[in-house]
């Protein structure tokens, strides 16, 4: 055989494998509004430098007749890239062949590229469309989802996973996005379940959709299992891009330093003012937000559920930054369960890929209630607290309004290592809030006073003026300052470039226990 055959031989092989399930599935997945593997990965990697491994792998499988159906590659894309000209590392699953369906060999492919990603220290993206483990190969294909979550725990804090779900995700194969960092999901075309809907009538009598039981709004709403959702396919994959700007490649890096035009010293008047004068009055924290980060930008992470948190990336003087900020206007800003939960996991992940954490704090406390307490605010409220305690980047808190009772103390209160603290003047910083105080410290005095609402409200206002202010705090030093507002911006910046150098340890452990 001549050489031009021989590269005949091979071009027919890569056509073969680039067709992957052929041209009538692909047409299929076309009319579900689905794009395939191949043209995900173009949108997902820079033009031009996606390298694939293993485009000739086929399964193994002789049972059911699998083995007179054979695709090259065997249902998944997998390679490297550039993602905004930094390596990545990504796989793609193609529903043309079985379904997506995960066999050993497609297993394998995938296990293949998240131990390379681990060795050279860069992200890995994955691009789920599959009807799950492939039924023909029977315990060999649940092996193989064993064998990627054992790797997804393992490069955990190691390397950034981020995983995109762009078709079904049932049964096992959840949980492999469940351990990556960030889960991605697009409106009316993706949905993940443990169990399918068919099941759930059968076990529970409930009648429901897959949108309805795991589509993106339900987890971007209700379960908080996605963190971003996209209108469309390539809406996700463009925000799937601009999440890794903010991100570094593994954890013995730095995020990516981005220039800005907008200056370090800049101020905005218009913070002076944000702050209602009355105390039980909402306004937006994102407001603050935006008024203060580079070009005002500010990519928020899962800002459908938990609402009375906000959290997500921005940039302080070119430097990447995660932001937790409590949300006024969505039950007052304060903890509850899903809060604690959202914010303890991205400032364990901003804590393990070295992004310094920025709090604006106005917290009036937990939630009270049944519900709260029976559903373990306790365990809950303690995760986030565990988190700010155990992180060692640098934090940097600016109270806003309210910092009452143990919410003070655990929003990287000074106690639990934060940097710097700063205070606006209106800040109020107590056990708890003038009412309250009133109300418990000077019970006896109000029943016994001929004017109980006259006498409260004296002694409501004598507490307000001692501790519903910033000074008590700043006489301690639990607050580095007292701020102007206008100036947050550049004095978060000189924060930022004093702490470049910090250097904290926690002691020697396997790992500590976290109040799961």
């Amino acid at each position: 055989m001549s050489i031009e055959e021989k590269l005949e031989r091979l071009r027919k092989k890569q056509d073969e494998a680039r067709l992957g399930g052929g041209e009538k599935r692909i047409e299929a997945q076309h009319k579900k509004g689905k794009l395939t593997a191949r043209e995900r990965l173009d949108i997902l990697i820079d033009k031009g430098t996606f390298e694939e491994f293993d485009m000739f792998v086929t399964h193994r499988s002789h049972d059911f007749g699998l083995d007179k159906q054979q695709y090259p590659g065997d249902g998944v894309v997998t390679g490297c890239g550039l993602i905004n000209g930094r390596i990545t590392f990504a796989f793609s699953q193609d529903f043309t062949v079985f379904g997506g369906s995960l066999s050993e060999a497609h297993a394998e492919k995938i296990c293949k590229i998240m131990d390379m990603a681990l060795k050279v220290g860069a992200p890995v993206v994955g691009l789920n469309d599959s009807g799950g483990a492939r039924i023909q190969e029977g315990v060999v294909s649940l092996g193989g989802y064993a064998d990627i979550f054992l790797r997804n725990t393992l490069v955990s804090g190691v390397i950034p996973q981020i995983s995109v779900i762009l078709g079904p995700c049932a049964g096992g194969a959840v949980y492999s996005p469940a351990i990556t960092d960030f889960v991605l999901m697009t409106k009316g075309t993706s949905y993940m379940f443990v169990t399918g809907p068919n099941v759930v009538k059968t076990v529970t009598q409930e009648d429901v959709t897959s949108e309805e039981l795991g589509g993106a709004m339900t987890h971007a709403t209700k379960s908080g299992v996605a963190h971003l959702v996209g209108n469309n396919e390539a809406e996700t994959l463009l925000l799937t891009r601009s999440l890794l700007t903010y991100i570094p490649q593994n954890n013995m890096d730095d995020p990516p330093f981005v220039e800005t035009t907008d200056p370090h010293d800049r101020e905005d008047p218009e913070l002076n003012h944000i702050v209602p004068d009355n105390p039980n009055k909402p306004y937006d924290i994102r407001d603050v937000i935006t008024r203060v980060v580079d070009e005002h930008e500010f990519l928020e992470i899962m800002p459908d559920w938990a609402q009375n948190i906000v959290i997500g990336f921005a940039r302080l003087g070119g430097k990447s930054v995660g932001i937790i900020a409590n949300q006024p206007a969505a039950l007052a800003g304060v903890l509850d369960i899903n809060s604690a939960d959202k914010a303890a996991r991205f400032v364990r992940f901003c804590d393990a890929f070295n992004i310094p954490l920025i709090t604006f704090e106005d917290v009036p406390g937990f939630l009270p209630g049944t519900a709260q307490e029976f559903g373990g605010i306790i365990r809950h409220g303690a995760k986030l607290l565990y988190a700010y305690c155990e992180a060692t980047v640098p934090k940097i808190t600016v109270i806003t309004r309210k910092a009452y009772g143990g919410a003070y103390d655990v929003m990287n209160s000074k106690h639990v290592r934060g940097d710097m603290n700063y205070g606006w003047p209106s800040a109020e910083i107590a056990v708890m809030g003038p009412k309250g105080a009133t109300e418990i410290i000077h019970k006896k005095d109000i029943a016994a006073s001929d004017d109980p609402a006259k006498t409260h409200k004296q002694k409501e206002d004598e507490f307000r003026e001692m501790f519903a202010h910033p000074y008590k705090a700043a006489e301690r030093g639990y607050l580095d300052d007292v701020i102007e507002p206008k100036t947050t911006r550049p004095r978060l910046i000189r924060a930022l470039n004093m702490l470049e150098t910090k250097r904290d340890t926690n002691p020697p452990k396997k790992h500590g226990n976290i109040p799961l």
